[in-house]
């Protein structure tokens, strides 16, 4: 399984950092994972929105080859952790290629991506910063990967 998780800008919160680097190497224990930081738009008026999301969408969609796409979004599907492995579990033996969970910027994701994901995923209805929901994905993916191979949740 090769797992992918992108977003646009760097993790700036030093505290959320950390814990995106601890669960990012406890999903490499277990499975290659790699992490793209892609290109964030600066310096454009929120005003411009879709000026905003076009830009950091083709920065992501340089790392999406024939990748099954997840792309994170409000209104998305949602799972509980169980659901969540058993999804992760099925698509990697159906799917040949990376599994790339996609997490947009404040602005959210151009629809040309959304249209591409064969998934849409949701963590909650509760609303989360991009910073603190990507660090709730890689928490997942790494509690999906525990279940998936019977090995105990390591705190």
């Amino acid at each position: 399984m090769r797992l992918k998780v992108m977003w646009p800008g760097k993790t700036r919160n030093a505290h959320l950092k950390q814990m995106q680097d601890f669960y990012l190497d406890r999903i490499n224990s277990l499975e290659r994972c790699e992490l793209f930081e892609t290109r964030e738009a600066k310096g454009i008026p929120e005003s411009q929105e879709d000026r905003i999301k076009d830009i950091e969408t083709s920065g992501l969609e340089k790392h999406l080859k024939d990748d099954y796409i997840v792309c994170l979004l409000d209104r998305g599907r949602e799972m509980d952790s169980r659901q969540f492995a058993v999804f992760l579990y099925e698509t990697a033996a159906n799917h040949p290629h990376a599994i790339s969970f996609v997490v947009g910027g404040y602005l959210g994701l151009a629809d040309r991506l959304l249209s591409r994901a064969q998934t849409l995923l949701s963590l909650s209805r509760m609303t989360f910063s991009h910073e603190l929901a990507r660090v709730v994905l890689l928490e997942q993916i790494y509690r999906a990967l525990t279940i998936m191979k019977g090995r105990p949740y390591a705190k």
